[in-house]
């Protein structure tokens, strides 16, 4: 039995013995509920009161049986009390350990500021990938909900330099602040520019002009969730069946078609080689839509003629299974199809 259940099984047997107490007293000597219950408390807590009224022989009896069974009983629940307290303390501290050291070992992850609802989509979206992350969560609510989904996380301020640290700030590969508030934005940013001067950062912006101060505050990337959103609806009304294939080639549980971008390695076959003679559309059947080249120049719809280099960023639509080959061949140099 956990302690849990332990302190709640105590608490019911010792009122069990309360009932039992002032139902013993009122039947017995025939007093009234209040004094029969009093009676029982004071017997329970072996405090040397006298007694309400004088005891019977009868009375007596049942009062040193009551103080027999009554003590063990008041015994077993504040023992269970203290181990209830004790592990919860200690269950409480391992776990964090358990995470502080889970955390330490994170590598190249991306550190998410604010569970919120925007926050609560990214970390799904990661998990589902799956990605490495951990999350900067200050209210305790919400960082139980994370501890209850096994996301790992660090309970504190994501605009304190102790905060990002334990998430690993000077080891993460980028940092995503999604808090309601643009000035925590701008300050969160500040701050990991400072802990980390190469971290990618995607900063939320909400008000009108937030998106000048968070690239002057060091972002990499500044986002508006509600301008994306009411462009998006007008889309849906604009161009219904545009939307409806970005929206199915986006998915990340659609199995049919997804769009997914593809580095290629240094070591790769790909390399040195043409969209056509690598023969990626007729042997796997994926569409290349765009190629994104080492210096940020973006390719769009390239001709069967354009040239893989090292560390072109491939745009890809196509079956998930055939992605994630192409995947491995632009990682480990397979070239077979």
């Amino acid at each position: 039995m956990d302690p849990l259940r332990h302190f709640k099984f105590s608490l019911f047997i010792l009122l069990a013995v309360l009932i039992f107490g002032t139902t013993g007293y009122s039947f017995i000597e025939g007093w009234a509920p209040f004094d029969a219950l009093y009676m029982t408390v004071i017997t329970l807590a072996t405090v040397g009161f006298r007694e309400v009224h004088s005891l019977s022989v009868e009375g007596k009896a049942f009062t040193m049986l009551l103080i027999v069974f009554g003590a063990g009983i008041i015994a077993y629940a504040i023992g269970s009390l203290i181990r209830f307290t004790l592990e919860g303390e200690l269950r409480s501290i391992m776990g964090r350990k358990k995470l502080e050291k889970q955390i330490e070992k994170l590598h190249q992850h991306y550190i998410v500021c604010g569970y919120g609802r925007i926050g609560t989509l990214i970390c799904r979206e990661f998990s589902a990938k799956p990605l490495p992350f951990v999350v900067v969560e200050r209210d305790p609510e919400l960082c139980a909900r994370l501890s209850d989904e096994g996301f790992l996380f660090v309970h504190g301020d994501a605009t304190d330099d102790a905060a990002l640290e334990a998430a690993g700030i000077r080891k993460a590969k980028g940092l995503i602040t999604a808090v309601t508030s643009d000035t925590e934005n701008v300050y969160i940013t500040l701050t990991a520019r400072g802990l980390n001067p190469n971290l990618f950062i995607l900063a939320r912006a909400g008000e009108a002009g937030s998106e000048i101060k968070l690239r002057r505050a060091g972002a990499s990337k500044v986002i508006s969730p509600y301008v994306i959103g009411a462009t998006r609806m007008a889309q849906a009304i604009l161009r219904p069946s545009v939307v409806d294939f970005i929206e199915i080639a986006t998915a990340g549980h659609n199995l049919e078609l997804q769009i997914e971008e593809i580095l290629v390695r240094s070591r790769s076959a790909l390399v040195g080689k043409t969209l056509l003679t690598s023969e990626i559309r007729k042997g796997l059947g994926i569409i290349i839509v765009g190629i994104k080249k080492p210096d940020g120049q973006m390719q769009f719809n390239p001709s069967p003629a354009t040239m893989i280099e090292s560390d072109d960023i491939l745009i890809t639509l196509g079956e998930k299974s055939a992605i994630e080959n192409l995947d491995k061949m632009a990682s480990v140099g397979d070239s077979s199809l």
